[in-house]
Formats: structure tokens, sequence, C-alpha cells
């Protein structure tokens, strides 16, 4: 962009999987967010937002195959940036309003941020894992999704000297709640030649209810066997980091939130006007 262009900046959000189910995830405040912007001097409207490479599902669970003793992962993501803003997709069923307005120069400082954010995380994380709902709990480990994407940029936005609207924002989390995890090992220590094959048997068998269903019944079968993994025994295996760890699970188990998140503060010291 021209330094002395001006940029609105735009909230957007819709339900998940929209293509698919239409509105029917943002009842259950299921929602993917991005970020718009249009040039005041060009007229043009472009789209960011942060992707699982290989869909929501693929990212949050391993493929088994019998040919591979280790699972495997899709669990890429990455920021994509595009021309456009898909009013229909936005509006529709979720959110496209405007939140800040920034300089040319400000939006070209954001870019090469987000070039350099997206070459630092490249792996797409579903869960927050908690000690208990309460406020101020432990944290054991963060999500690292599309929401986590916009807030890391509406920060940096911020730190570039971004004014934002006093605009409520809110963002989907899933949580899960456990007590300490321990650390299982790696790929290699666990399922390598000289690896435990008790643990890695358990961990596949863990993981495989949660493999694409084919029909009703087998679907049903694998919510039973996931309820007694999570529920009864209070188990789960995450993936994190490149590192198997056990959750040993707590009441609720499992929560998804839509929390109020507020638009940040302008540093003051900088601006772009």
């Amino acid at each position: 962009m021209k330094d002395h262009d001006v940029i609105e900046v735009y909230r957007l959000q819709a339900p998940v999987w929209e293509f698919k189910y239409g509105g029917l995830l943002g009842h259950l405040k299921i929602m993917h967010d991005a970020i718009g912007f249009k040039s005041s001097l060009t007229g043009k409207n472009y789209t960011i937002e942060w992707y699982e490479l290989f869909q929501l599902g693929n990212c949050t669970f391993p493929h088994l195959r019998p040919e591979i003793n280790a699972p495997f992962w899709c669990n890429q993501g990455a920021a994509c940036f595009f021309e456009g803003i898909d009013d229909i997709h936005w509006k529709e069923n979720g959110t496209l309003v405007l939140v800040a307005t920034i300089s040319g120069n400000m939006f070209n400082k954001m870019a090469n941020w987000v070039k350099w954010d997206n070459e630092t995380g490249i792996y797409y994380e579903t869960w927050t894992v908690q000690a208990s709902p309460e406020k101020g709990a432990q944290t054991w480990f963060e999500s690292y999704d599309c929401s986590q994407f916009v807030l890391r940029t509406y920060n940096k936005l911020a730190e570039l000297g971004a004014e934002f609207k006093k605009t409520e924002t809110n963002y989907t989390r899933i949580f899960l709640y456990s007590g300490e995890p321990t650390c299982l090992g790696n790929e290699t220590s666990v399922f390598g030649p000289a690896g435990n094959k008790t643990l890695a048997l358990a961990i596949k068998k863990f993981y495989y209810p949660f493999k694409p269903y084919l029909s009703t019944r087998e679907f049903l079968f694998s919510l039973l066997e996931i309820f007694d993994s999570v529920i009864i025994h209070r188990q789960f295996y995450l993936f994190y980091n490149f590192e198997y760890w056990f959750l040993p699970m707590k009441f609720p188990f499992v929560k998804i939130t839509y929390e109020e998140i507020p638009l940040p503060i302008r540093n003051k010291a900088l601006s772009g006007f």
C-alpha cells in the first residue's frame, strides 16, 4: 500500500463450516475469525485469515495408517491474504464491522510482521487446556487458531499506533480441563524402534474413535468410546509442539465459550496519522 493511503480495518466473523452447515454452528457460537481491509486510494478490499490448512478435524486429531506406526498429523496452519471481502459470507450469519482506520504505512509494517508470524508459528492447535473454569486458573496449553491470530494482529496494529473503536468483540474458545499434564515424549521416543509399545498402543487406541466415520452406527459407537475414555476413565492424549502429553481430565471436562476480549489500546507513542 502507499504510505499515505487510508485503510479501513474490519472485524470479520462467521460460523465454522458455514459452507456446509450454513448458520448452524453459529447458534452454538462456534465461530471463525478474520480481518478485512479497504484501501481508500484504490477502493479495493482484502481479507486476511489464519487457516488450518487441512480442515479443523485433521488439525485436531491424527490419521491412523496401518503402514505407519506413529499417528500421522496434518496440523499445519498459516495466514492467507487475498483480494476481496465476501460480504454475503460474513454478513449473513456473522459480523462485518469497522473497528479501526490506519495508514498505508502502518498496513505495510503489519504485513511484514504477518510474514514473520507466519514463519514462526506453523501449527494449528484447537484446544486451550486449563486446570479449571475458574477465573485465574492455571493454563497448561494455549490454543493457536484463527481467533488467536486475529488477536495478535490487532495487538500489533495497536503497537504501531492504531486506535480501535469501542466495539464489543467475542471469540470462540474450546477448553479441556485437566490436572497437571505429563509429558510422554515425542514421536521417536514413543513410536520409534526403542519406543514404549504399550504407551504407543494406548495413544492409538485413544485416537481411533476420532477417525472419519462411514455410517451413523459407527458414529454413535465412536461417541460411546470417546465418552468412556474422556469422561469415565478421565484421560486425554494431547499432541502439542511435537510432544505427546497425558491429561488427567477433570469436571467439566470440555467446554465451548464465546468470551469477550476487548480491542487493544493504542500505543500513544506511535501513530500513522
